[in-house]
């Protein structure tokens, strides 16, 4: 199972949330670019970031320090948060990222998301952020009336790098990941699946592997010491 460090970037700092509430935020580094260099220096074979302020904007805005933490780092990064357009993904893949997570658009305009699967492929992942077992939306401002397993079925036949599924009720909250909804989701869905939300300790690593899961993101666990990288990247297997 790949392991997925986390940076969460928001006015320039490296932030966590809890359950994606951004009055709930804890401010764990300055530098995006020196964080991405020390999971670096830890092993991080990949890694998952996220514009906070552009899944709340609805556009990339903190464009110039994602590029340059790309540009200094030599393994592959994924970005998630106001991937609204065209034009966005191909600034962002211009850049040097590996790949791009899309959620709100997907729901919201599923014919384009297939178009640009289809322009990209290998590119784009699904993020599929539930709450409930339904899909949230615009940075979790909203909750749809859509279930998060009838989103990933829609994209089956779509050339999908993975779906990310964040169980936004245990993310930042310290308490375990979602299991039976996470394994539930990697057993209905067509493509790898990353579990993102309440990673804990190294037996929630451990588990996710054990149920299937392709990877698991791993944000607050890492920045609050309760999970050392290097032991999660053997755990996991990765």
């Amino acid at each position: 199972m790949e392991v997925w460090p986390a940076i969460d970037i928001r006015g320039g700092n490296c932030v966590r949330l809890r359950q994606g509430d951004y009055a709930q935020e804890t401010v764990f580094a300055h530098d995006p670019v020196e964080m991405a260099k020390f999971w670096v220096s830890q092993g991080a074979k990949r890694l998952h970031l996220v514009d906070l302020d552009g899944a709340k904007d609805g556009r990339p805005t903190n464009f110039d320090c994602i590029a340059a933490l790309v540009r200094v780092i030599d393994i592959p990064c994924e970005l998630g948060g106001g991937i609204r357009d065209e034009q966005t993904i191909q600034s962002l893949l211009g850049i040097g990222l590996a790949r791009l997570v899309i959620g709100t658009l997907a729901l919201k305009q599923p014919e384009w998301f297939r178009r640009m699967c289809e322009k990209y492929p290998g590119k784009l992942v699904l993020g599929i952020d539930a709450k409930n077992g339904f899909v949230a939306t615009d940075g979790w401002l909203e909750t749809s009336s859509t279930p998060a397993v009838t989103l990933a079925q829609q994209f089956e036949t779509s050339p999908l790098a993975a779906i990310v599924y964040t169980d936004i009720a245990t993310d930042g909250m310290m308490q375990g990941p979602n299991l039976p909804e996470m394994k539930a989701m990697q057993q209905q869905a067509a493509v790898p699946v990353v579990a993102s939300g309440g990673v804990t300790t190294l037996t929630d690593v451990k588990n996710l592997a054990e149920a299937g899961l392709a990877g698991c993101i791993i944000g607050r666990a890492l920045y609050e010491r309760t999970i050392a990288l290097p032991e999660a990247i053997v755990v996991a297997g990765d």
